[in-house]
């Protein structure tokens, strides 16, 4: 990026207090240990550190200007902008940089799935075009403004995620990534704490749209209810991607694999092919299925975007087939929801041998559902035909009992901490053995997979 630093002020509507208005500033950053020359510095205020205390650092490491939302408090070495909050200019900084971009944006959002579709989106995409993607899962109101500013003239799509967990944040989202288009994943309880029920949850998502123009389209999966309840019901246009057969783009024909996934694809235009993924599950089919969809839109061949999606590689903690000695493990310990978790649970008894175990932590932020949610997906890993289940945390203890409900014979083991689960883990675990790990970011599931690997490796 490269704005001025008076370029700067407007957007944010912020007050030149010191500095150069026409001192060029080429990046923006709010850790001001990754300050480089010429960067923004954005001092953001948290419930534990107010990083307006780093200015004098950013500056000496090069910064070209800072914001504040603390005027009286004198810096030197560079432009000071003061503005009423640092995070809203930094998106209004960012919406103004979005303006310039010439490209095409796609917002992904959903209760889950969003870094996996987004990856395929992204990838569907790069067998036609120069494509920029979120990187990791910076889908916040501060991860998105930064992943903006790298748009540059020479992409020609950008793939962004958007998440989003209380009322107001899509549209503040949709404010600064005024996404062309927008792939809807799925509508789940996730974050329903916060929103109440799913109608609320559908409402706040489809803010996605809410920058929306003439010639945007949103793609829905048609296999998820709460979507496809909006078919024929929505402003704009609609491409649904799913198993039905009436979705505008569809799978037919699917083969699910303990570690790959096969499908035949059919395009609105009549298109037919093959779709390969070297990951297992039906939720990976439908993030296929969105990336072709997207691909197709935007003139890229759905056999040139199939062909890409082939080598496609897990992100990281989600759904990563990994193995502890003769022990295969499910890596899908990034984050949790009862809907997440009973796709991972399909996957692990989709293994014909061996003994297969579910490691199910606590699901955060699900309020007065919770007891509910874990009970329920208690049950389903029981239906499903999980042998052993480990359990981690206070609220993960209703999984158990919503399996003994169904099964009172199985084998089941709750577990305080990540370390007792190991333990045990590493007591009962024999060759052949499949093991699913998944648990809510803030119960650090991937601990369990860490000592797993390298106890065995």
């Amino acid at each position: 990026m490269k704005m001025t630093v008076q370029e700067l002020a407007e957007a944010c509507g912020g007050q030149l207090l010191a500095g150069n208005p026409l001192a060029a500033v080429t990046s923006v950053t709010t850790d001001s240990r990754q300050v480089k020359a010429g960067a923004l510095f954005v001092p953001l205020v948290g419930e534990k550190t107010d990083a307006h205390r780093f200015i004098g650092t950013a500056f000496a490491a090069g910064a070209a200007a800072a914001l504040t939302q603390e005027p009286d408090r004198p810096e030197t070495g560079g432009a000071v902008i003061a503005v009423r909050d640092t995070r809203a200019a930094l998106q209004k900084i960012a919406a103004k940089w979005r303006r310039r971009f010439q490209g095409t944006v796609i917002g992904i959002t959903g209760s889950v799935g969003k870094t996996t579709t987004k990856e395929m989106v992204a990838l569907a995409l790069s067998a036609g075009l120069r494509v920029m993607k979120t990187e990791g899962n910076q889908n916040s109101q501060i991860g998105l403004p930064l992943t903006i500013f790298r748009l540059s003239p020479d992409c020609e799509a950008a793939v962004v995620e958007m998440g989003m967990s209380e009322f107001g944040e899509m549209a503040r989202l949709a404010a600064v990534a005024a996404p062309d288009f927008a792939v809807m994943t799925n509508i789940g309880v996730s974050h329903i704490g916060q929103l109440k029920t799913r109608e609320n949850i559908r409402k706040e998502k489809l803010h996605i749209t809410d920058r929306f123009h003439p010639g945007s389209v949103l793609f829905l999966n048609g296999d998820d209810p709460m979507l496809a309840a909006l078919r024929g019901k929505l402003p704009f246009e609609t491409v649904f991607f799913g198993t039905q057969p009436w979705c505008d783009f569809r799978a037919e024909s699917i083969r699910l694999g303990t570690q790959s996934s096969t499908f035949c694809y059919r395009s609105p235009k009549g298109e037919t092919g093959e779709g390969n993924l070297p990951v297992p599950g039906i939720h990976c089919v439908l993030d296929a299925l969105a990336g072709l969809a997207v691909a197709e839109r935007l003139g890229v061949p759905p056999a040139k975007a199939a062909a890409a999606l082939a080598g496609y590689r897990s992100p990281a903690m989600r759904m990563q087939i990994r193995k502890a000695g003769d022990v295969t493990v499910i890596d899908d310990s990034y984050n949790s929801s009862p809907d997440a978790a009973k796709s991972s649970l399909s996957v692990l008894c989709g293994f014909d041998s061996g003994k297969r175990i579910a490691v199910l932590a606590d699901m955060l932020e699900l309020g007065d559902f919770s007891r509910q949610a874990h009970f329920e997906l208690g049950e389903y890993a029981a239906k499903a035909g999980v042998d052993q289940l480990v359990t981690i945390g206070k609220q993960a203890c209703a999984i158990a009992e919503g399996a003994l409900s169904v099964r009172p014979g199985m084998d089941c083991k709750i577990c305080e901490t990540n370390g007792q689960a190991s333990s045990f883990l590493q007591a009962i675990l024999k060759p052949g053995d499949i093991v699913l790990v998944k648990g809510s970011r803030g119960m650090k599931t991937d601990e369990i997979v860490r000592q797993l690997v390298d106890s065995y490796n």
